[in-house]
């Protein structure tokens, strides 16, 4: 009995663990969308004073759950891992509820972009992992001792975390979890709503209504009352992209025209020299066949001030693709400021971190290749990378 009771115990504590652990690395690979959540959270909390540390804040966050989840799997240091599982998850259980009274129009940000939560479904859920730690660690007596080779893997699992954080700091998501992943398509690409509505017909007979579309209207015993236009049952909405030139006219179309590299700067106060490698990135693209559009979060006179402080032909290759969009539509087309994402046919093929820019050469080989292949291409390294790493780390964690 006492065996099964110790059993259990540790699969709670492993399920637990395995929670924390994907908790947190889906906002490691993302730690720009993390440090989004964690700057909604200061809002909410009324500490809007610590919005500059958002990213840090939630990046720290995030591996700390990690490493807290890693500790649960493998078993070590058991006393002190419940303590730390049992007090992180009693805050966020508390800061759930408050989400649950107020209801702020805000996403938890549990599980990053990958899975998205009501507050309700959040709390409920913070309350299963609070069971569960009870029933793993409580009392904080009889926990028994891990193998010693668990040290290693726990050891080599930390470090491995610590390396897949750094990368997915200065590089954009493996794993594109946005409404902006690659193949989603533009909505300034319909050239019209044919796709999108449909004509609805409401009947009445015997004082009952019921709709009907326009291959399946009934007979003549039922009385027209009106025609109403909705949304197709089944569609999805395709993504917009809205920015303006300078005289504040939407130009969103040209993003849908051809093979078209937008550059996104969601944060302009760049360095000079950010400023000119952006300059070259978009001569280069324009040379190789695209059609360079430089989308920033400012004003035209923002725009002007920083230019001014840039060499001639810098200043003009920028001035040519200008345009303006919001923040918000920048940060979540593309998680790098001053990143390039590839529209061909208003379709998103690939996007770049700023320090991955490819060269003249391979702007010329995007350019001539098939887009549908390259999106794939992308895509499939980027998630088989992160699948990989995965297996890897839990390959770690259980067997060795």
């Amino acid at each position: 009995m006492k065996y099964i009771v110790e059993r259990f115990r540790r699969f709670c504590g492993f399920l637990t663990g395995f929670v924390f652990f994907f908790s947190g690395i889906v906002k490691l690979l993302d730690p720009v969308g993390a440090g989004l959540v964690m700057d909604e959270y200061f809002s909410f909390m009324h500490l809007g004073f610590l919005s500059p540390i958002s990213k840090t804040a939630g990046t720290a966050f995030a591996f700390a759950e990690t490493i807290i989840g890693t500790a649960l799997i493998t078993g070590v240091w058991r006393r002190q891992t419940a303590i730390a599982a049992m007090a992180f998850q009693g805050f966020f259980t508390l800061l759930t509820l408050a989400l649950v009274i107020f209801n702020p129009e805000m996403d938890c940000g549990c599980f990053g972009e990958a899975i998205h939560l009501t507050h309700m479904q959040t709390f409920i859920k913070n309350l299963v992992l609070c069971a569960l730690l009870a029933a793993a660690f409580i009392p904080l007596r009889g926990l028994g001792r891990p193998l010693r080779r668990k040290f290693v893997s726990f050891s080599i699992v930390t470090m491995s975390v610590t390396a897949f954080m750094f990368y997915s700091w200065a590089y954009i998501p493996m794993v594109d979890f946005t409404d902006y992943k690659p193949g989603t398509e533009l909505a300034s690409a319909h050239s019209s709503a044919d796709d999108m509505y449909e004509a609805r017909f409401i009947y009445e007979k015997d004082g009952v209504r019921e709709s009907f579309d326009l291959t399946h209207l009934p007979d003549s015993t039922w009385t027209f009352v009106s025609t109403e236009t909705v949304v197709k049952e089944g569609y999805k909405a395709p993504v917009t992209l809205s920015f303006t030139d300078s005289d504040g006219e939407y130009a969103d179309a040209r993003a849908s025209e051809g093979k078209v590299m937008v550059i996104s700067v969601y944060d302009p106060d760049m360095r000079k020299g950010k400023w000119i490698r952006t300059a070259r990135f978009i001569t280069e693209a324009g040379k190789a066949g695209f059609t360079p559009i430089l989308l920033t979060a400012s004003s035209a006179g923002e725009m002007e001030s920083i230019m001014e402080g840039l060499p001639e032909d810098a200043a003009s290759a920028l001035g040519r693709c200008l345009y303006h969009s919001d923040r918000k539509t920048l940060i979540t087309m593309n998680r790098s400021n001053g990143g390039a994402t590839y529209f061909n046919d208003g379709t998103l093929i690939r996007k770049w971190a700023f320090r991955a820019l490819p060269d003249s050469s391979r702007l010329e080989e995007v350019a001539a290749g098939n887009g549908i292949e390259e999106s794939i291409d992308k895509d499939t390294k980027g998630s088989l990378g992160f699948q990989g790493f995965l297996l890897y780390v839990f390959a770690v964690m259980l067997l060795l």
